[in-house]
């Protein structure tokens, strides 16, 4: 089992860049894929991107392709989410996620991740 806690969340105006840590303590992190998804107000959390546990594939929502960036460290057992010119409309809970998964296919769907962190709000002001 792996345990989960994301970081860097925060308030920023339009334009700004924030990046996110999600730490992951527990078992050996490097066999893990790594998501991010987001949740709006009143809205289903959707998918973001997600790292392979060796870094060679990642995959990006079409609405953040050319501004986030997903990376990891498996020496220090965390994924980076950096998010350049960020809107308004980026404004939600993020959260990341995990799966026990050797392979470099890459899952968007929340259910085949099967661990979660607790989230950190991201606010954008226009």
């Amino acid at each position: 089992q792996v345990q989960l806690v994301e970081s860097g969340g925060g308030l920023v105006q339009a334009g700004d860049s924030l990046r996110l840590s999600c730490a992951a303590s527990g078992r050996t992190f490097s066999t893990y894929q790594v998501g991010w998804f987001r949740q709006a107000p009143g809205k289903e959390r959707e998918f973001v991107t997600a790292i392979s546990r060796n870094s060679a594939n990642m995959r990006y929502a079409d609405s953040v392709k050319g501004r986030f960036t997903v990376s990891r460290d498996n020496a220090k057992n965390t994924v980076y989410l950096q998010m350049n010119s960020l809107k308004p409309e980026d404004t939600a809970v993020y959260y990341c996620a995990a799966r026990d998964f050797p392979g470099n296919f890459i899952y968007r769907s929340e259910d085949q991740y099967d661990y979660w962190g607790q989230g950190t709000q991201v606010t954008v002001s226009s």
